[in-house]
Order: structure tokens, then sequence, then C-alpha cells
């Protein structure tokens, strides 16, 4: 089970490699998605031992980011045909087989336990989803596509070099070298500290880069404002929280040698500066997928600021995990109708979605209000849980300044939405625009934002128990 969650959209991949219609291969990706939503069902339902002498392992923090791209992929890939009808001038071989091959490829990623394997995984995402950001073939999408190589290399390699160390901190205390999680987790009394430290910080560094945290976030801007919306929705929620998974397998290594104080302090100091950054570049922001992108600059920045600050915030991050890439699907969905009917990404030929594009104005508004913490949405509960644990822990300066960066992200981003959803639309082809709202191009993103208004409102009692479970960071199943 645990390895046809990575070979079968792999095999899908191929298939949609050689299929000779351009008509038909996007259908591949609904089919795609219902079998992998139905392989995550079973591999939850039917917990299966590791495989490969430890290498994968489905414990409780993999199913439940697994569990989410699940459902991440199912809805995105709904989305797809109904894109790529609307999109026939471009060819959609290579579009396609990537995003097939992206599923496997994070699959592999949550269900590594061997950090090497982890690594190659993480890279093999970063090279299936680097094609995809060129779709549109233009100027801009080539730059956006060398750097997010460029900055991402820079980054693995750090998260490489931080592998070794993590494997030497174990030499020099004169244990056997493992990249294993178990080894590690129960290793870590006696690795080395200095070592373990110097470890942490290339691996955050590293694996920052790829979540997108400031400063190492440089490629976010680019990638996400020429990328399809469809791809931003995948890298915003798929991408991104992979990394985070990565992090915070380091993190539960930290901890059991009783060093998570220091780990702590590096990610309540990242996570507030990433989110002060995001809140200065939105202001007065004329890019609304730009404005996508800090977005997701600043709810990176939330996750580690969660981690960082220990007790019930752990569980609060784990739960903004999933409100924040269910929300992305929300915005990045619908910004991406709104594109195609303005034909235009900017506040200068962008105005009065509302009016010419009613269904995905509305959804992009909403979004905008879930995105930012507004009840009843589900981020609302996320983040206030994580205000909720600062407060008790008496971090009364945190609360602060997260409060304060919140209300500059709001009214930043405020600005840019409403310009583009209010207002008169401008001169063009009105009957045009409107086409590019379909069932299949509406849809998926309103049931995003159902998900999310039902998070908001009521937590399943066996979703809470998972993500409990997945806050102890245990690495066994």
């Amino acid at each position: 089970m645990l390895l046809a969650l990575v070979l079968v959209p792999l095999s899908l991949a191929a298939v949609a490699f050689v299929i000779p219609s351009e008509r038909l291969r996007p259908w591949l990706l609904p089919l795609g998605g219902i079998v992998h939503a139905g392989l995550t069902a079973l591999a939850i339902a039917l917990p299966a031992p590791s495989m490969f002498n430890g290498y994968l392992v489905l414990d409780s923090l993999g199913t439940l980011v697994l569990g989410f791209t699940g459902v991440l992929f199912f809805l995105c890939f709904l989305y797809a045909p109904g894109y790529l009808k609307q999109r026939a001038e471009r060819p959609n071989r290579i579009f396609v087989a990537c995003l097939l091959a992206f599923v496997g490829t994070t699959s592999l990623i949550l269900l590594s336990h061997h950090l090497g394997l982890m690594w190659v995984a993480l890279e093999a995402t970063t090279l299936s989803s680097a094609p995809l950001l060129y779709f549109n073939r233009g100027p801009r999408s080539l730059e956006a596509v060398w750097k997010y190589l460029l900055v991402g290399s820079v980054g693995i390699a750090l998260a490489l070099l931080g592998s070794l160390f993590l494997a030497y901190s174990a030499l020099h205390a004169q244990l056997p070298p493992s990249l294993l999680l178990e080894d590690l987790v129960r290793d870590g009394p006696a690795l080395s500290k200095p070592w373990l430290h110097a470890a942490f910080v290339l691996l955050f560094v590293g694996y920052g880069t790829k979540m997108g945290l400031a400063p190492m976030h440089t490629w976010k801007p680019d990638a996400y404002g020429e990328a399809p919306g469809l791809v931003g929705a995948l890298l915003a929620g798929g991408l991104t929280n992979c990394a985070f998974l990565a992090i915070l397998r380091f993190f539960r290594i930290l901890s059991a040698a009783g060093e998570a104080s220091f780990a702590r302090e590096v990610m309540v100091a990242a996570g507030l500066f990433s989110i002060a950054v995001a809140g200065v570049f939105m202001a007065r922001q004329r890019d609304y997928k730009r404005m996508l992108a800090y977005s997701s600059v600043e709810h990176m920045g939330i996750l580690v600021l969660g981690v960082g600050l220990g007790g019930n915030a752990v569980f609060g991050s784990l739960l903004h995990l999933i409100n924040n890439g269910l929300t992305k699907g929300v915005l990045f969905l619908s910004a991406a109708n709104i594109h195609r009917a303005f034909a235009s990404k900017t506040l200068e030929g962008t105005t009065g979605a509302m009016r010419l594009v009613p269904a995905s104005g509305a959804l992009f508004l909403l979004g905008f209000f879930a995105i930012t913490g507004s009840p009843p949405f589900g981020p609302f509960v996320s983040e206030f849980t994580i205000l909720g644990a600062a407060v008790s822990a008496g971090r009364y300066v945190v609360v602060g300044l997260f409060l304060l960066l919140l209300v500059v992200v709001f009214m930043g981003m405020g600005a840019t939405v409403l310009a583009v959803v209010q207002g008169t639309p401008p001169a063009i082809d009105e009957s045009a625009a409107r086409r590019t709202e379909t069932f299949l191009t509406v849809a998926p993103a309103a049931a995003f934002l159902i998900l999310v208004l039902c998070l908001g409102l009521y937590l399943p009692p066996p979703l809470e128990a998972l993500i409990r479970k997945a806050a102890l960071l245990e690495v066994t199943p």
C-alpha cells in the first residue's frame, strides 16, 4: 500500500506522457486524484508495516499530511480539465505528466523515514514541479523557473550538508552513523550537541528555503506570480507542507537530544520575521498573484511560530497546516479564473471582478477573509489556538507582535483584494470573460471554501485526535 502511493502516480505520469490526445490526456488528472485519494484512505484505514528496513513508514504526522494532500490533489485535479480546455493553445503533455509525478514524489517525502531518501524525494519534487512554472512560456515564466531552481538548489544543498552534520554528530559520539529517523531519535541523548546544533541550523535554513520562509522566500513571488493558479495551489498547500514536515522530523531529533529549547527560539524568531516581511511586501501590492505568494510567506511563519512556542501551539500549527492549505486552494483557483477573465494580474487591468465573474470574485473575497483569520473560518481557530498558547506561556511580547503583524497583513492584503473585486470592470469582451467560469473551474474552489468553513465551525473528533497524536511528533505509527 505504501509503495502504491508512490508508484501508481508515477505510472500514470508515464501513461500521460505517451497518450497522443491533447483532449483526453487531462482527464488522467481526475483519475489520478481519485486513485491517490482512495489509496490514501486505505493506507490510513489499514495501517501497513514499515518497508525496506524502516525506510518507508506512515506515522501519525505523515498520516495527517498525507490525508490533507489527498484532498488537495483530488480537488485541484478536478479543476484541471476545465482549465486546460480553456488553454487549448498550449500543449499539455509535459504539464499533465509533471503534475502526476509531483503527486508521487510528494507521497515519497511523507513516507520517508530515512533522511537521505527524504532529501532525494524533495529534490525530485522540485524537478517535477519546475516545468509547471513554464506553462505560459513567457520570458517572466522562464525567469521564475530559473530563480525557483537556483534558490531551491542552494537550499537543498544546505539541507544535504545539515544531514551530513547530523550523521557526524553520531559518529563524533562514537555511535554507528545512521540517517534513519528512529535510530537518531533513540540515540538523541548521546549525539554531539555542537554538531547537532549546526546540523539543525543548516537543515532549518535549507528546508526553510523550500517552505519559503523569509528571507529565503525570494523564489516565491516570481514562481507563484507566473505559474498557473492550479500549480500555485499545489505549491502553497503541497510542497511547502512537505518541507515543513521535514523540519518537524529534525525538530523531533533535537527534542530527543534534550535541545528543543535551542530550536524553539530559532523558530519563534524566524516565524515572526517571516510574518513581518510578508506584511511589508503586501502593503500596496499591485499584483494580486504575487500578493498570494507573500501570504504564503506569512503563513509559513505562523507554522514555525506555533512549533517554536510549544505546548498546545503545536496542535494549532498542525491544524493551521490544513486550514492554510485549503484556503490557498480557494484563493489560487479563484484568482486563476479572474486572471483569465481579465487577462491581467495587476490592479491596473483588474477591477470589478464581482460584476464580471461573480462566483470567482465572491470566492476570492471570502478566501481573503478566511486566510486573514476572520471567524467563522478555519484559520481563525488555528491562529487563535496558537495565540492562546502564547498567552498561557507568558510570551506577551510574542503575542503583541503577532497581533500587530496580523493587523498589518489584513490591511495590506485587504486593500488589494477589495480593489480587485469592487469597482467597474474595464472595457473588455464581457461574454468571453464570463465563459471562464464553468462548473469545473468554480466547483473545486467552492469545495475548498466549504471545507474551510466546516473546520471553523466543527473539528471532527477523529481529525482532532489525529492532530493531537501528530503534535507529539512521534516517529512510530
